[in-house]
């Protein structure tokens, strides 16, 4: 693992981590702890399916104040989204721990499940953010288009939308950021060998709408100064990140890290996080 440290004064917050992975399976604790020493101050857990979703809402149970979730179908579960996984995400959202729907959305990708069915489990959960007032945390993978005239049509009652793991040029960023959504960059920023479309939109994402994300395990920067020998990604090496895309962005990176975690609190409502909860309980 690499030595870098984020600056405990930099605050960071991962808002996508799929820490219910099976490959966190035998050192989650340490995945959490070496999270908080590199200065991430929290972390928002992705929720896939019904089943993912359970288990990242326990995990908020387990680390309260540090560890959020969402609730949803990914689009390549979206074959099994029926009535029962939409009451079944409607009661996980009334969990204090849970704070947005998601990860929904489309892939035309992978197309691990049909379109249309894709289509309408999207809308499906964009309905219920809307009436829960919850943020949507969705996936966008070469379905534009359709994502987009989707999105459209419910935009207006939404409390917020992030487009997670980002990895489009200007051409599909300009109308998300038309329809207000904030947009979440992760590692892919780090690839010389497939980045060349986000890094072209990296400057024009307004600053307000700008979230950063590991999106572990997957995604490990490509160039870590050191890279794990398990390669696998992990929320502590958010910092690198941070720094890569102040570099592109041509700041420092202690604003950027101010200015996305301000993002990530005022998108996900994030009222109270441990620290927070520390300091109002101290005597």
């Amino acid at each position: 693992m690499s030595n870098e440290k984020m600056n405990p004064e930099l605050p960071l917050i991962d808002v996508g981590v799929n820490l219910t992975n099976r490959r966190f399976d035998a050192d989650r604790d340490d995945v959490v702890s070496r999270a908080e020493a590199a200065g991430v101050q929290a972390m928002v857990v992705t929720g896939t399916s019904v089943a993912e979703s359970r288990l990242a809402e326990a995990l908020t149970r387990r680390w309260p104040g540090y560890l959020f979730a969402t609730a949803g179908c990914h689009p390549h579960d979206a074959d099994a989204w029926d009535a029962s996984a939409m009451e079944a995400t409607r009661a996980l959202l009334e969990s204090p721990g849970v704070v947005a729907v998601g990860e929904c959305g489309l892939d035309y990708f992978r197309n691990f499940s049909d379109r249309a069915r894709q289509r309408a489990a999207f809308a499906a959960q964009l309905q219920l953010a809307a009436e829960t007032g919850r943020p949507v945390f969705a996936h966008l993978r070469e379905a534009a288009t359709d994502f987009i005239a989707i999105v459209r049509e419910h935009a207006s009652a939404l409390s917020g939308l992030c487009v997670h793991c980002f990895t489009d040029g200007p051409e599909v960023l300009e109308p998300l950021l038309a329809l207000d959504c904030y947009i979440g960059v992760t590692g892919w920023l780090c690839d010389e060998r497939r980045n060349t479309d986000l890094l072209a939109a990296l400057p024009l994402i307004p600053r307000e709408r700008l979230l950063l994300e590991t999106d572990a395990p997957f995604l490990l920067p490509r160039d870590l100064p050191s890279r794990p020998a398990h390669g696998r990604n992990e929320p502590a090496f958010l910092p690198h990140i941070c720094r890569v895309a102040a570099r592109h962005l041509g700041l420092e990176p202690s604003r950027l890290a101010q200015e996305t975690t301000s993002n990530a609190r005022r998108f996900f409502q994030l009222v109270a996080l441990k620290d927070d909860q520390t300091e109002q309980e101290a005597p």
